[in-house]
């Protein structure tokens, strides 16, 4: 039921954010900075009562969760991490909304005892929205170890709302956080008081449209609206529009005819903030108290690791370490799974038989859907393992911020957002995750940006390919294991960084030309190194991104396993299909440098990169079933057999990092961007660059041979 007020209806919860109220549950909402544990005290309340998607009309992530507590139920909303509610995000413009509009019981804030005073600053604008305020300082284990004391009875004093320290990640001050919020909902009043006062001049100009306000809106503060309407905060009167019916146009004019003409609302606003700091700065002088005798233990690490002279050279390190590792770990695992899976294929095949079923059925269900199920199962697997789990080591640890802090200055030079540094990242693990990424980027145009050349970071799809060409044409001839696996890791890490640079040049012309614009600021906080959660890494890495991306791929794969059976078995004339249709790429394959099946074998690898190559072997070994190679030696041979060169060799690498992105990815690019023409341009620019650079490099190696 919407509430009724004079000639305005607020909607309901149901009608605005698709959120049903309980008649016997409180609803509260989860406010904070980023990386201040928000997430870790929303895991510890909900456990795994809770369910992620989007907020209606937006592309920002939601988590909502339901707890009990003394026998009082609770829906606990966690709100998108942000620095402020003067909505110049949609993160800030959701949370700003909710806690608004959302006719909240609570609103728990959480803050980062190691950066206080900062986080503060979020704490001010909520308590001018509602007094139903519970203080969560989180992180106190981290602030002890910098020897910061903070003095929560005198806070709780000060700010007038209850105050709790805790260590969320180890289960410290939780309980009290509980019996707070408990406080909060089941008690009327509070005895919170502003004490935040703005220029008289701004007061008195508030008080004398604050009673109107009240009766037209007298579900929102009327002095934090009075304060919008000063600062000309126009988002909030789309929101207006949205949430609350009936004709309230009319009063809202008539009280913007009483704000004077010449008033210079970013200057207010920016009056605001810096009361509101100066005040935080007092409050928190008032109750804590630090030693600052030696230099902080992170900033000494940051010196070097975002230092101008070694933290290029240390993330190229790092990168190389990772997929050293995931190189060498992945071998012996994947020859395992890849025996043990295969060694199933003549007893499913014998069963089908027995079943009766016609010859060509079972060759298609084993030779074609099984056999490439177990491909990419027995490639993928091992290395996503291993790569997830110390890519999210470093999420954990604190240092993918350092990363894009570190290449902030490359993108700004590209008119686009330093943001993108970790999109790319997340590029990494999966082209579509990374395109979901991009909604950090609160900027459309840097938005498409990111989007649009997100598919220049080699997915865990295309680094088999990557590795295992790099190792049989670069790399073999190093009779040392550790080594030639040394040696793997950085040609593959050369590709990676062709990658950046064509990401880099690409986002520096599309911002020169049909994306035309200015980088935008954005506020990027350093968040102190934390000892990763081990438990958090093995579930995040394993649950949620490798089985989420080798459910994914295989789903896509196989279909396009049984499409290559179909091709490879079905004649016309004396040649399959799959051969004519080889033959008819040919020439456009030998003008990049490669040949008309290594273009098929793209082609149909399109929904999934990981079955690129066992399509090539099943074509050129015309076998018309997937094979399965016993050695990288063996993969060789049959490669140089059909003519593979270095060049060869080289421009498939160029070609696998710079080609069209997958099938799971285009649609992403459809679903986020929600434009056709987008997501043609998705395909078209990677496409053209591909070939562009293949056919430059196989006309540069013609010009080189051509002279020696």
């Amino acid at each position: 039921m919407g509430l009724t007020y004079k000639n305005c209806k607020i909607k309901s919860l149901k009608d605005s954010f698709n959120i049903e109220r309980k008649e016997d549950s409180y609803i509260v909402a989860l406010a904070g900075n980023p990386n201040t544990g928000k997430s870790t005290v929303f895991n510890y309340l909900t456990g795994l009562k809770q369910h992620t998607g989007n907020w209606p009309g937006k592309t920002v992530s939601t988590a909502r969760g339901e707890f009990n507590y003394n026998n009082i139920n609770y829906d606990l909303i966690d709100l998108p991490g942000t620095y402020s509610l003067f909505a110049l995000s949609q993160e800030e413009i959701v949370a700003r909304d909710f806690i608004c509009f959302g006719d909240v019981d609570a609103v728990i804030v959480v803050c980062d005892a190691t950066c206080l005073e900062r986080n503060l600053n979020l704490v001010f604008q909520v308590l001018e929205l509602t007094d139903k305020v519970v203080l969560c300082i989180n992180l106190i284990d981290e602030a002890e170890k910098k020897s910061i004391k903070i003095d929560r009875q005198k806070l709780e004093d000060l700010l007038g709302i209850p105050v709790v320290l805790t260590s969320a990640k180890n289960k410290i001050g939780m309980e009290e956080l509980q019996d707070k919020l408990q406080q909060i909902v089941l008690k009327e009043t509070s005895s919170y008081k502003n004490l935040i006062k703005y220029d008289d001049d701004i007061e008195n100009l508030v008080d004398s449209f604050k009673e109107e306000l009240e009766s037209t809106f007298p579900q929102i503060n009327p002095r934090w609206l009075g304060l919008r309407l000063l600062d000309g905060d126009e988002s909030l009167f789309s929101s207006l529009k949205k949430y609350i019916e009936g004709d309230f146009s009319s009063t809202l004019e008539d009280i913007k005819s009483k704000i004077p003409q010449n008033i210079d609302k970013k200057k207010i606003r920016d009056d605001f903030s810096k009361i509101n700091y100066d005040y935080a700065s007092k409050l928190f002088e008032a109750s804590v108290s630090t030693k600052n005798n030696k230099e902080d233990f992170d900033d000494k690490i940051d010196s070097i690791v975002t230092s101008k002279h070694f933290a290029i050279p240390i993330m190229l390190i790092m990168l190389s370490v990772i997929l050293w590792i995931t190189i060498c770990g992945a071998n012996y695992p994947s020859e395992l799974l890849s025996k043990a899976l295969f060694s199933i294929e003549p007893g499913m095949y014998n069963f089908l038989m027995n079943l009766n079923l016609p010859i060509w059925i079972c060759n298609m269900i084993v030779f074609g859907l099984y056999k490439t199920f177990a491909w990419v199962v027995s490639v993928m697997l091992p290395p996503m393992a291993i790569f997830f789990p110390l890519f999210t080591f470093l999420e954990d640890l604190g240092y993918l911020p350092r990363i894009a802090f570190n290449l902030d200055h490359l993108f700004k030079k590209c008119k686009t957002h330093g943001k993108q540094c970790l999109t790319m990242c997340m590029g990494f693990g999966c082209n579509a995750c990374g395109v979901i990424g991009c909604r950090i980027i609160d900027s459309p145009r840097e938005r498409l940006i990111a989007i649009l050349t997100n598919t220049f970071m080699p997915c865990n799809g295309r680094f088999p390919t990557l590795i295992a060409i790099s190792t049989i044409f670069f790399t073999s001839a190093i009779s040392n294991s550790v080594l030639s696996n040394i040696s793997t890791a950085i040609c593959v890490t050369l590709i990676v960084l062709i990658g950046v640079m064509i990401t880099l040049l690409v986002s520096y012309l599309l911002s020169r030309t049909i994306l035309k614009g200015e980088s935008s600021t954005f506020t990027l906080e350093l968040c102190p190194y934390r000892v990763p959660n081990i438990g958090r890494i093995i579930y995040t890495s394993i649950i949620d991104r490798t089985l989420f991306v080798l459910s994914r791929a295989v789903v896509v794969a196989i279909p396009a396993g049984v499409l290559t059976w179909i091709l490879a078995n079905t004649y016309i004339g004396d040649a399959t299909i799959l051969n004519h249709i080889a033959l008819f790429l040919d020439p456009l394959g030998r003008f990049i440098g490669l040949d008309g099946f290594i273009l098929l074998a793209f082609i149909l690898g399109m929904p999934a990169n990981e079955i690129v190559i066992p399509i090539l072997i099943m074509s050129y070994m015309a076998t018309g079933s997937m094979t399965d190679y016993t050695s990288l030696q063996e993969l060789g041979d049959l490669l140089v057999s059909h003519g593979w060169t270095y060049l060869t060799a080289l421009n498939l690498m160029l070609f696998s990092l710079l080609h069209w992105p997958c099938t799971t990815t285009l649609l992403t690019i459809k679903k986020e961007t929600k434009s056709t023409k987008w997501t043609a341009l998705g395909f078209i620019i990677p496409t053209s660059i591909a070939f562009l650079v293949c056919s430059a490099t196989r006309i540069l190696y013609d010009i080189f041979i051509f002279i020696i």
